[in-house]
């Protein structure tokens, strides 16, 4: 799971590169027709008189040359961008059997497979006696930080949009931090914490899930910049200063 998870996100750039250079066959087509249809229009209007000859002597290349030079040089196109669409592709497929591969290599070496557990299980019998009033606390309280991190974002009251674009950008290395969280989990439960194998595998489980996540905000700062160009660039390069620029705000 955590190999396929690896490779959907290695999978996810050469995907995006190739739906975009899908869109500029498609673009570079459509342009190649209309300049078919600009160049056959004239052709077409000497038709209009050549195509009366034709019919009465018999002549076939004098009939339509117009309709015949437009299939023509569309045809031509349609051939073109049906080999530059099957390049893509298949550039796509090898970088995607790359990731796999790599993805695959990856997980030969797995956190999740550093240590080897006996076939059974031995208990191990522990001192449960607890003076009165002691309670174990532990130094770490991961749902106490996510708690803290919830009530942030319910109180967040930004100056301006500028700070949510900035918080946005962040995203990607916050969504990281914590996915790693969940990766020295993993590893610790693996190598260090008296746990079995399925619990270290439910840690490394949340952690490609998480990195999916990054995967995804990594498309959000564009996305805000996109979405906002206009106004970003209010900001960033205001008309005679911020001041002047202030004049615009209701």
């Amino acid at each position: 799971m955590i190999a396929a998870q690896r490779a959907q996100i290695r999978k996810a750039p050469a995907r995006r590169a190739a739906r975009q250079a899908l869109r500029r066959s498609a673009a570079r087509f459509h342009g190649r027709r209309l300049l078919a249809a600009l160049l056959a229009l004239p052709v077409g209007l000497l038709g209009c008189l050549t195509t009366p000859l034709g019919r009465k002597f018999g002549i076939s290349w004098l009939m339509h040359p117009g309709r015949r030079l437009y299939r023509r040089l569309v045809g031509v196109a349609a051939e073109q961008r049906a080999e530059r669409d099957e390049a893509i592709r298949a550039r796509l497929r090898e970088q995607e059997a790359a990731a796999d591969a790599e993805a695959t290599a990856d997980g030969v070496e797995d956190i999740t497979d550093t240590v080897e557990r006996p076939a059974t299980t031995v208990p191990t019998p522990i001192n449960s006696e607890v003076s009165e009033g002691e309670q174990f606390v532990s130094g770490f309280r991961f749902e106490e930080v996510a708690a803290e991190m919830e009530q942030a974002a319910s109180q967040y009251d930004p100056e301006n949009a500028m700070e949510i674009l900035a918080m946005v950008e962040g995203l990607p290395a916050a969504l990281t931090s914590v996915a790693n969280v969940m990766k020295i989990l993993a590893e610790r439960s693996d190598s260090e914490f008296p746990l079995e194998k399925e619990v270290a595998n439910g840690f490394n489980d949340i952690y490609g899930a998480l990195m999916s996540a990054v995967a995804v905000a990594e498309d959000m700062g564009p996305l805000f910049r996109q979405a906002h160009a206009q106004d970003i660039a209010r900001h960033e390069d205001p008309r005679n200063g911020h001041e002047a620029e202030k004049g615009w705000n209701v």
